[in-house]
């Protein structure tokens, strides 16, 4: 290991996966530990967080140590100590925030305190290793919605949010009310390949005061409604037009606001974040639209866009190369906004 090296140990805790990763100069991942909670929560048709609280108490400190082993180092080797401390579900924040201090605390390695939205966008320069700011990022998850400015490294404008349901949100709710289950993005994307994309015309929302931001309540509703409809004339619909209609109406604003912002800022680099990233019919659409104006597309592998600690591993080094350090009062924030600091 060379004294020119900076090694970060990652922990990521903020909703049902506990997450843990040694990540080498803020681009290489040494070790990447992920322990899903998917198949508890699939029972109750999403996320319970008294179960995912106590689900992160007992994988924790196994999930730490496979991390620690895979990269062939103890806790001593690493230069810092990065954790998610907001924003998410706060009893799961908790467990990683207070485990993480514990180990700072018993190790003597610095801790720093890491944005889950900075890590998603974060996870695009651990694939792209020439990718620097600035550049424009859509980030899509189960309970955000951003279109950002990534002006620098840890310096963020907001240009564009959800003024309701999150992306991720509405396809957990649509395909609950398709007979999908939980989790959505994932089922929603495969059946759509077997529907008509154009058999149903919902609605794409468009915030009047302000261009870039986001709206999905409102097609919910409408695909609800759509159901109800079919239901009381005792009529069929077939689940993978009504999916693949919803998803298309979902792209097509994500896009839709993702070009307009691209051209009123005359970007060149474009990147995707977060779980709904992961969605086949989004990057398609959004590659497609970035060669057509001649931008560079980045997307992290689908592993790098749902929670993992790698991606909060990337984000804490360029903090603590800028001598960003958190004190054993960190505090998990359940709403932090992107570009606070709550220490």
């Amino acid at each position: 290991m060379s004294s020119k090296d900076t090694y970060i140990l990652g922990i990521e805790s903020s909703c049902d996966e506990t997450a843990a990763a040694v990540v080498k100069n803020g681009r290489e991942v040494l070790s990447n530990v992920i322990s899903s909670q998917i198949a508890i929560h699939t029972l109750y048709g999403g996320v319970v967080p008294e179960i995912a609280s106590r689900k992160h108490i007992e994988k924790i400190n196994q999930v730490v140590t496979e991390a620690l082993k895979q990269a062939g180092m103890k806790i001593t080797d690493c230069d810092a100590i990065g954790v998610t401390y907001g924003p998410g579900l706060i009893g799961p924040l908790l467990i990683g925030v207070s485990f993480a201090k514990g180990l700072s605390y018993a190790s003597g390695v610095p801790l720093v305190g890491v944005h889950h939205i900075e890590g998603h966008i974060s996870a695009n320069y651990i694939e792209n290793h020439e990718l620097e700011p600035p550049f424009l990022c859509l980030v899509v998850s189960g309970g955000h919605t951003h279109l950002v400015r990534v002006k620098d490294y840890g310096e963020y404008e907001i240009l564009g949010r959800t003024q309701d349901d999150a992306a991720g949100e509405a396809f957990d709710k649509v395909a609950r009310a398709i007979g999908l289950g939980y989790p959505g993005g994932p089922k929603i994307d495969k059946v759509s390949k077997e529907g008509n994309p154009d058999a149903i015309h919902f609605p794409r929302a468009h915030v009047g005061d302000s261009e870039y931001d986001f709206s999905f309540s409102g097609l919910k509703s409408s695909v609800l409604n759509y159901l109800n409809s079919l239901e009381m004339k005792h009529e069929q619909y077939v689940q993978a037009d009504v999916a693949a209609s919803f998803q298309k109406a979902v792209v097509d604003v994500l896009v839709g606001n993702s070009v307009h912002a691209i051209e009123k800022f005359h970007a060149d680099k474009f990147a995707l974040a977060g779980g709904v990233a992961s969605n086949s019919a989004l990057r398609e659409a959004m590659q497609k639209a970035c060669e057509e104006r001649g931008v560079k597309f980045y997307r992290p592998a689908p592993i790098l866009c749902t929670d993992n600690a790698a991606m909060i591993g990337s984000a804490a080094y360029y903090d603590f190369k800028k001598g960003i350090r958190a004190g054993l009062d960190l505090n998990a924030v359940a709403n932090l906004k992107l570009g606070e600091r709550a220490y």
